[in-house]
């Protein structure tokens, strides 16, 4: 993993003469005070500067040296602003490397390091720029807390970053408010950019998800211009945008109730020069006074959007329909029955690689009932029922919603990522068109 932009802190290191090198190299060692993760330099004026690790360096140490190891010596302490990696560092990953750095510094303070201590490291992050996000199953351990502030500034170090965030659990509370403390730097603002298009959010405020990327790019490619959109969960604008810069959607309905998202979309609808094309809509959607507009609705809530259901049915268009894209989490384990609609746990992300698209063929003009068809060797049979049960549901609704039959037809199932062992994300695309009157 690269360095993100990010830059390392400064290094302490003892100076002396090209002669001494290797001496003071020898009792740095010994003494367990020479620090690796970066290559000795040579100073503009001739001198030699290593490494050290400046909190466990006392003047007792730098007396030693003087006097004892290598009498006669010029020996003074100085900062490397741009300390070179070396080569171990750089054979390292960002873990090994983390845990190294950590490990030493830890013992530098008189803490015995510990297997406990390093199970209890991160292994994975989310990197935002110069911040990066821990998840919550990490620095658990008493033994931390004691070690604080200074040990996320060895931690920022280690990973090339300027600031550091821990991730709790998503909020029940509806508004998916991410529960993060910031535990070093002034303000959790990131800014990310996925396919052109920037997203500028508090990430102690709202939620970005990485494993999306793969629908983001999907509804970036929809024909979509000259449409009217709904999108009734839009968060900072995760689907709102790529509806609007690349799909070419005429114009999109916004809805959202999380304030500090509110903020981060109106910032990235003008960021992204689009904001002219988008009201946002402050609140609960299944409030919204809006019926009959929309060429598409997109229901982007996991673990089930199923409450938005009835409140996208009235957002159709009545004379032609249109198309709902359906978020869900589908459980498909073995040897147990698929649960309704809506039952699946509050999201826990999971960063697992995005799964390929995977799409039904089926006959244009099927009904409701008319649904055996061919599925793509990849798509779960539990997927395939779900969608069934959907489909059932939204026909229903169409018809008290409008008074009058609809047909509708799964277009298309995708695959956006693995949620939790046997749980998935899928997207359904329904199409929905109102049945032309007899007689």
């Amino acid at each position: 993993m690269d360095r993100a932009g990010g830059k390392s802190a400064a290094v302490v290191a003892v100076v002396t003469e090209p002669r001494f090198t290797q001496r003071y190299r020898e009792y740095l060692e010994k003494q367990k005070l020479l620090e690796r993760q970066h290559r000795v330099e040579k100073m503009p004026d001739g001198t030699v500067a290593l490494p050290v690790l400046g909190e466990a360096l006392t003047e007792q140490h730098l007396r030693e040296l003087r006097n004892r190891v290598a009498p006669g010596s010029t020996c003074v302490l100085t900062q490397l602003l741009n300390p070179v990696p070396s080569k171990k560092a750089q054979a390292c990953s960002p873990a090994q490397r983390l845990c190294l750095e950590v490990s030493r510094w830890v013992e530098g303070r008189g803490v015995t390091w510990s297997a406990q201590l390093e199970a209890d490291l991160p292994r994975s992050w989310q990197r935002h720029g110069d911040l990066l996000l821990l998840s919550e199953d990490c620095f658990q351990a008493k033994q931390w807390r004691n070690l604080e502030p200074k040990l996320w500034e060895t931690v920022a170090s280690a990973l090339g970053v300027q600031r550091l965030a821990k991730r709790g659990r998503v909020s029940p509370d509806g508004t998916r408010t991410p529960a993060v403390s910031l535990l070093l730097g002034d303000h959790g603002w990131v800014e990310h950019v996925d396919n052109g298009i920037r997203y500028k959010f508090d990430v102690t405020q709202c939620m970005f998800s990485f494993g999306n990327i793969t629908e983001k790019l999907r509804v970036a490619s929809l024909p979509c211009a000259g449409e009217v959109l709904v999108d009734l969960y839009a968060g900072i604008g995760y689907f709102t945008l790529p509806f609007l810069v690349h799909a070419g959607a005429a114009f999109v309905h916004a809805c959202e109730w999380n304030p500090h998202a509110v903020v981060a979309l109106r910032n990235n609808l003008e960021l992204n020069g689009v904001a002219d094309r988008c009201q946002i809509h402050f609140g609960d959607n299944r409030k919204l006074k809006l019926s009959n507009i929309a060429d598409r609705v997109n229901l982007g809530l996991i673990p089930s959007s199923e409450e938005g259901w009835p409140i996208a049915c009235q957002m159709l268009r009545q004379d032609a329909g249109g198309i709902l894209h359906i978020h869900q989490n589908v459980g498909s384990f073995p040897g147990k029955t698929l649960q309704p609609p809506g039952s699946s746990e509050m999201e826990k992300e999971d960063w697992s690689s995005p799964q390929q698209m995977i799409t039904n063929q089926l006959k244009n003009g099927a009904a409701s009932g008319s649904r055996r068809k061919m599925l793509s060797a990849a798509t779960k049979p539990e997927w395939q029922r779900w969608a069934e049960a959907a489909e059932t549901r939204i026909a229903t609704l169409l018809q008290q919603v409008h008074g009058k039959p609809w047909k509708t037809q799964i277009l298309h199932i995708q695959p956006v990522k693995s949620y939790a062992p046997h749980v998935d994300h899928i997207v359904l695309d329904l199409e929905c068109r109102p049945c032309p009157l007899v007689g």
